[in-house]
């Protein structure tokens, strides 16, 4: 039977169930998936069928249970990996050894068992970003995580208490970020020191560095900004490109919250996985190829009153809404201008916009066959 590994036991147990299932331990594998993916599903049912806010308490008790069960979970797997109990069990060699030979037995054993603890203790560190580093005497990256992860949540949670704005919560998303990154980078360096190599003692953003090779630019750095449109290609010098990413991204954000459109929300995310894959394609090409910075659309810089017009349109609209609807409102109360202009002018810009584009597909359709006839 192949032996088990207890880093890989402990990072499969972040999974409820499946560090379990690892070492073949079947029914706590079921018992610990049971208890916290069943809750789960529970409560997401409930939600679709029944709603938030008619259980909200049932919801709280479900989803605490399952995070009771998952925390149990991986304690339950730190015992068995620090208690050396199951598969991590110390196998003492009973065969008699004399003299000198039973000596040097017994001290690669304790060499073997401090390596396993310090192994163990690492690992438990980890969870707890720059701990794990610290534990292997690396303090310059240690207190770089720690600080980073730390100072990340105290900034998050300052901001917004101060601002009374729940939305800079949405930020918290980078620490799950930190903390992936500084688990497995601690595994890799404890491997590196098991394997004998010296560990370099430098921050993580000294590596990033380092990692530019003749003047060229780090690809780790490129797709991590690559997550907000357009600012990957501006790092790697596409100007043009990332310009025009970054502009269409947060202007069809802006258009459609203003002029309330939100038909055409499913342009969002198009935007954003189109802008974050073009992005990696140049990324994968750098030092192979060099970079052209060819814009999203060429047609923009020959007819650029298209821009001012659909500008002037804004403009336009941003007035009428913010002064003329205000001002008519006042003098004449029972009409409801406002109301009326809100709720019907969505649906004409959605039908001018469909009418507009099905004529044009159409028209485009019949000149085809006419230009191939003339070439």
């Amino acid at each position: 039977m192949p032996s088990k590994h207890p880093i890989t036991a402990l990072l499969l147990s972040l999974i409820p169930g499946l560090g379990h299932l690892y070492i073949n331990r079947i029914i706590r594998a079921f018992f610990y998936a049971a208890s916290f993916f069943g809750p789960l599903l529970l409560a997401f049912l409930i939600v679709l069928a029944k709603g938030l806010h008619r259980y909200e308490g049932p919801l709280i008790i479900l989803i605490g249970f399952a995070l009771l069960a998952g925390a149990i979970n991986l304690l339950d797997m730190f015992i068995t990996v620090v208690g050396g109990r199951g598969p991590f069990a110390a196998r003492v060699r009973q065969s008699s050894y004399g003299g000198d030979a039973q000596e040097s037995y017994y001290s690669d054993t304790a060499q073997a068992s401090h390596g396993d603890n310090e192994r163990v203790n690492t690992i438990l560190l980890s969870f707890i970003p720059g701990l794990g580093h610290l534990q292997l005497g690396m303090m310059q990256r240690g207190l770089a995580f720690l600080i980073a992860f730390f100072g990340a949540l105290t900034m998050i949670v300052f901001v917004a208490s101060v601002t009374n704005s729940d939305r800079f919560i949405v930020f918290l998303g980078v620490l799950p970020i930190i903390w992936l990154y500084s688990l497995f980078d601690c595994v890799q360096q404890l491997q590196r020191k098991r394997q004998g190599e010296m560990l370099l003692d430098r921050t993580f953003l000294e590596d990033f560095q380092a990692s530019r090779e003749d003047g060229k630019r780090s690809k780790v750095i490129a797709t991590f900004l690559s997550i907000v449109p357009g600012v990957g290609h501006l790092y790697l010098g596409l100007q043009k490109r990332g310009l025009q990413l970054m502009i269409a991204f947060f202007l069809s954000i802006y258009i459609l919250d203003v002029l309330r459109l939100s038909i055409f929300l499913f342009l969002i995310p198009i935007l954003w996985f189109y802008s974050f894959f073009d992005a990696l394609q140049h990324i994968s090409k750098q030092g192979q190829e060099p970079l052209k910075d060819v814009p999203i659309v060429d047609w923009l810089v020959n007819h650029q009153k298209w821009v001012g017009m659909v500008l002037l349109a804004l403009g336009v609209y941003y007035l009428t809404d913010e002064m003329l609807l205000t001002a008519l409102d006042r003098w004449f109360p029972k009409e409801q201008i406002s109301i009326l202009f809100h709720r019907y002018f969505q649906t004409v810009v959605v039908s001018i916009l469909l009418i507009g584009g099905g004529l044009r597909l159409l028209a485009g359709g019949n000149r085809r066959p006419s230009d191939h006839k003339k070439r």
